[in-house]
């Protein structure tokens, strides 16, 4: 597959250090002899592979437009499998913007966002599971997250979902044996057979269905709100948990009257913390927007963290959450416990049986790591991230995972229901080409293009 050569900015916008751009095609190298000068200031005809070389980059009138490094990385043991070349100038808007001007005078065009990769899909150095896992590196927020995405990178999902559809070819092999060649004298696969190599295979496609939670949230943080009436402590929760006084914190009932949202790492979960208003009546116009708002937020978030004061009675407020979060995945903290409790906590934990109660006193600062040990326990289950685990995180997968297992579910009944093989062989090639959408094999252009447009510029 040929292509013409693109050139983009590599790093990120602003002022630096170092800027680099980044050229791939056929022309890459022509490119570079035509506007980089050595340091005694002639043309390097032939660039040893993958050696940076100190010289200048110059206008077309041999006027020196910035001081580089330069490097000629040759196909195919490249990103793209094309000839690449890197420029490395000084960093800021001017001396990129003059290089680029330079190369785009030449035989080069502007790179489409994501286009770099999109060509490494194309030419076949990654597949396109891999490929979407270089943006979510990129933007990891977490060590976690990171051993995830690179785990992704270096082709753990993609292996796995490879030996699905490998597994349910042969399968699909003998069930068209037993369609072309009905009245040959061959050994047809039993019924029997056929469902239980489609069981296997349905429950290799559920166990990577049912590690997507955890994906989505490594990926993407927990979406977690702090709830609980004025003043039991949910600023003084969410500045412990943040290591700094975000919040203001005073005794004065209502003092938070807006939504305050954080991005925090505990544990490798990163967590979209939200502390909001106290959820109460209440006459102020202000405060009321944001109890408003504080509602809303509940109702959307992954995780509640419900705060009460251990040395009051329960109120008409404490048990209106309390019926809130009945439905939702909640841990209730029971702040204050340095002072005389004023109510039965173990009777509340019997009333949410299903709840995880955490006891803390913000002004002793303990229970605070109590908090996030059950935070993240409740996502990671007990469990050890690894690189090599293939976590599905991309919500393109777990649709294309989704539909494979109802493929394949479909061509189970009807393998159960004794119907003619043509109608399991439809279903089990559904199945196929579910799958194959996580890898790239069986997608279409357009679908193409609406992924590696999420991708970075130069990237």
């Amino acid at each position: 597959m040929e292509f013409d050569t693109i050139v983009a900015i590599a790093t990120a916008p602003g002022e630096g250090a170092i800027g680099i751009i980044r050229i791939s095609g056929d022309e890459a190298q022509n490119i570079l002899n035509s506007i980089f000068r050595s340091k005694r200031g002639h043309k390097i005809k032939q660039f040893e592979n993958r050696k940076l070389t100190y010289g200048h980059i110059v206008d077309e009138n041999e006027k020196v437009i910035d001081e580089v490094f330069a490097v000629l990385m040759q196909a195919p043991k490249t990103y793209t499998r094309e000839d690449v070349v890197e420029i490395h100038c000084h960093g800021g808007i001017v001396p990129l913007q003059n290089i680029m001007k330079r190369i785009l005078r030449l035989d080069a065009r502007m790179a489409e966002i994501g286009e770099f990769t999109k060509r490494a899909f194309l030419n076949g150095r990654l597949d396109l599971a891999q490929a979407e896992s270089v943006m979510d590196l990129i933007s990891a927020k977490t060590s976690k997250g990171f051993d995830v995405a690179f785990g992704q990178l270096e082709g753990a999902l993609s292996r796995k979902v490879n030996n699905l559809r490998d597994t349910l070819v042969s399968t699909m092999a003998q069930l068209e044996v037993c369609i072309d060649y009905p009245e040959e004298d061959i050994e047809e696969i039993t019924y029997k057979e056929v469902i239980k190599q489609l069981s296997g295979i349905k429950r290799g496609v559920d166990d990577l269905l049912s590690s997507s939670e955890t994906g989505r949230i490594i990926r993407d943080g927990l979406s977690t709100v702090i709830v609980g009436k004025p003043n039991v402590g949910k600023s003084s929760l969410l500045n412990a948990l943040l290591r700094e006084a975000r919040a203001i914190v005073t005794d004065v009932p209502g003092t938070t009257r807006d939504v305050i949202e954080e991005l925090i790492n505990i544990k490798g979960v990163p967590l979209k913390l939200i502390d909001t208003a106290g959820i109460r009546e209440t006459e102020d116009v202000v405060e009321k927007i944001g109890v408003e708002r504080s509602k809303t937020f509940f109702n959307q978030a992954d995780l509640v963290v419900f705060v009460i004061n251990a040395s009051e009675p329960l109120s008409v407020e404490d048990e209106n959450i309390i019926e809130l979060i009945q439905d939702k995945k909640s841990i209730v903290v029971v702040n204050k416990i340095d002072l005389p409790p004023a109510f039965d906590v173990d009777e509340l934990e019997k009333r949410l049986v299903d709840k995880i109660f955490v006891r803390t006193s913000m002004m002793n600062e303990s229970g605070i790591e109590d908090v996030e040990n059950q935070i993240a326990e409740m996502v990671f289950g007990g469990e050890v991230i690894r690189k090599e685990n293939a976590y599905v995180s991309n919500i393109r997968h777990i649709r294309a995972l989704e539909k494979a297992s109802d493929s394949i579910e479909s061509a189970i009944q009807a393998a159960e229901n004794g119907m003619p093989y043509d109608f399991i062989e439809v279903d089990t090639k559904d199945t196929y080409e579910a799958l194959g959408e996580i890898s790239g094999e069986t997608i279409e252009d357009d679908m193409l293009t609406k992924i590696f447009s999420n991708f970075c510029l130069g990237k």
